[in-house]
């Protein structure tokens, strides 16, 4: 399909070449109301990369996995030119892009989080589900980004500006301000619904859980509950047990059917 340009701003004689860019879908969310879901042209000093006008126009670069520059897809280190028509793609996580995307080694495809102090109750919702999901209400952006470069895992936030970091590959800004509508939103964009595996996490502190005896949890369990039920799960680290009791399966099942 053929690419509408639009129409052609006057410019000063000076140095600055103008280029065309459109935003496609979330991204969109970065920019001001007058040049969201459409083409729009600007003006650059030349040389120029491509990761440099894009960061200049607001996008963090943690959510970008697709550039293509007249139809041809580039790398971040691209130099524009004068006339070039740069359109830019958010991470796709629903679909396979890795033969055409130039901007990483590797697909976003790790299911591995790290959340700002912002997103605590989604913490707990994504662990409940199965996800290794650090949180801490104390953390701070440095540590935030630390994490997620040593542990290739994509940062969570409400933080517009920690985003713009050159050190974030992997990150997500959260649209929603709502916990249960987050987690809807989290599950749909990361494609997650086939990868819940409950009871596998601890939601308190995110370790993984161990399968334990009866008769090895008999001084930290009522009676009535260790006659009740059959599986038991125990935190090592903060030494919880959990069972799938009434309460549990409400609030699983409240969650499944948010994200149906």
């Amino acid at each position: 399909m053929k690419q509408q340009r639009p129409e052609k701003k006057e410019n000063d004689k000076s140095i600055k070449k103008e280029m065309t860019f459109r935003f496609y879908a979330e991204l969109n969310d970065f920019l001001p109301p007058h040049r969201k879901q459409k083409a729009f042209v600007q003006a650059f000093k030349t040389p120029v990369s491509v990761r440099e006008t894009i960061e200049s126009l607001g996008i963090p670069l943690s959510e970008v996995d697709l550039i293509r520059v007249n139809d041809r897809s580039v790398g971040f280190d691209y130099k524009v030119k004068e006339g070039d028509y740069i359109s830019v793609f958010p991470v796709f996580e629903s679909m396979d892009i890795s033969a055409i995307t130039k901007l990483r080694k590797s697909a976003l495809r790790t299911t591995r989080f790290v959340v700002d102090a912002h997103l605590g109750k989604l913490a707990k919702y994504l662990r409940m589900l199965g996800f290794d999901t650090l949180y801490r209400a104390d953390m701070q952006d440095n540590e935030i980004i630390a994490l997620a470069k040593a542990d290739k895992r994509i940062i969570l936030t409400r933080d517009k500006p920690m985003l713009r970091s050159k050190e974030i590959s992997h990150g997500y800004f959260v649209r929603s301000i709502e916990k249960h509508e987050q987690l809807k939103e989290i599950v749909n964009k990361f494609d997650l619904k086939s990868q819940f595996k409950s009871f596998t996490r601890c939601m308190t502190c995110n370790t993984r859980l161990e399968n334990i005896k009866r008769e090895d949890i008999q001084n930290k369990v009522d009676q009535e509950i260790l006659s009740h039920f059959e599986l038991f799960y125990y935190c090592p680290l903060c030494d919880k047990v959990y069972w799938e009791g009434s309460h549990f399966k409400r609030m699983e099942a409240y969650i499944r059917k948010l994200i149906e």
